[in-house]
């Protein structure tokens, strides 16, 4: 996948996708969705998050923000059709809203995307916002105080504080549309808010399109984890690369042995606690993948615990979610990169952890 080079995240910009759990309702809680992605092809309906939909509430657009130059509001009944009870959106006959079934790779079985010009969904996104009777959170709680308290200590205390994230392009960025709606400027977001005395900065130095034991090799690289010299907080994702088809990919057991030997080497030459966080599993259309992330999302479970770290389970979000939507409504390149809403699950995933 194409090399996204290091930022540096400011926090000053609002993340725009959230949702609010009101007080419980028979059959769920009332929640509002803002910003869920959909690519709705024909007139076949798309599936959102959840049913039992708030009529009035719906709201479709064209980009993520609403405040977006050139943003359209799609018309229901002209452009698009909403089952409130099932939680669906279809596309009229006659809808302005881009057809999917355009796209190249619809339909397509095993596909080779060298093989085709242009397979991104970004042109068929459509974002929606929502109140639903029957919601729930998208993170299970996890508790993972008894390996970050150094952490949170110095979060409380104020001042400086480095959290550095490092991995493949996922952690890189990809795809989000702007930097602030990576997952890691969102969640250093919520960290400064609960922590308000902290001065919090976020670096990326990830190494796109490689894999753990590329993480190992380029350690030292300059261009990379070489940059950094000392680091409060160190977030790590690999994966997607990894479980990839023989020849492109890592043994499993080798994945969770590099993850080991990067835990340790961050502690003891850059002074920082980690977090490892799995992946979620890619296009099952996609030719190069394994379609194993589940045992690698186990792996990485498994090594955060040999490890003694803290983990944060992205795959079992995505797994929830992925019981009603389909895999290309999240993908910004159809493959194995999540869109802003994608992005927003990892931020979900990382904020249900308890420390």
């Amino acid at each position: 996948m194409k090399k996204i080079t290091m930022i540096a995240i400011a926090l000053s910009v609002c993340c725009l996708v959230f949702f609010i759990v009101y007080p419980g309702i028979a059959g769920g809680k009332k929640m509002k969705v803002q910003g869920e992605s959909l690519v709705l092809a024909k007139t076949n309906p798309g599936n959102l998050c959840f049913d039992k939909i708030v009529k009035g509430s719906v709201i479709v657009r064209s980009t993520f923000r609403p405040d977006k130059e050139g943003s359209k509001v799609y018309t229901e009944g002209t452009d698009y059709v909403v089952d409130y009870a099932n939680g669906t959106i279809a596309r009229t006959e006659n809808s302005t809203i881009p057809d999917y079934s355009t796209n190249s790779t619809y339909g397509v079985k095993d596909f080779d995307h060298s093989k085709f010009s242009d397979f991104s969904n970004h042109r068929f996104f459509v974002w929606v916002d929502y109140q639903t009777t029957n919601g729930k959170p998208f993170a299970k709680p996890n508790d993972q105080s008894k390996y970050l308290a150094a952490v949170k200590k110095k979060l409380q205390a104020g001042g400086p504080f480095l959290l550095v994230t490092y991995g493949d392009s996922i952690t890189a960025g990809g795809e989000a549309s702007e930097p602030d709606l990576r997952f890691q400027a969102r969640f250093a977001k919520y960290l400064q808010k609960k922590f308000p005395k902290a001065q919090i900065e976020v670096k990326d130095v990830s190494i796109s399109g490689y894999t753990s034991q590329t993480g190992i090799d380029w350690f030292d690289d300059v261009k990379y984890m070489g940059q950094i010299q000392k680091s409060d907080l160190i977030m790590v994702g690999w994966g997607m690369n990894d479980h990839n088809i023989p020849g492109y990919g890592t043994e499993l057991s080798k994945f969770k042995s590099n993850l080991i030997q990067q835990v340790q080497m961050l502690r003891e030459r850059k002074g920082a606690e980690v977090i490892l966080y799995s992946s979620f599993p890619p296009n099952n259309n996609w030719h190069f993948g394994s379609h194993q992330m589940d045992k690698y999302a186990q792996a990485t479970k498994e090594a955060a615990a040999e490890a003694k770290c803290a983990y944060i389970d992205v795959y079992g979000t995505w797994d929830m979610v992925l019981k009603r939507k389909d895999q290309s409504s999240l993908l910004g390149n159809n493959i194995n990169h999540p869109n802003d809403f994608g992005h927003w699950m990892y931020e979900q995933a990382f904020e249900a952890m308890k420390f």
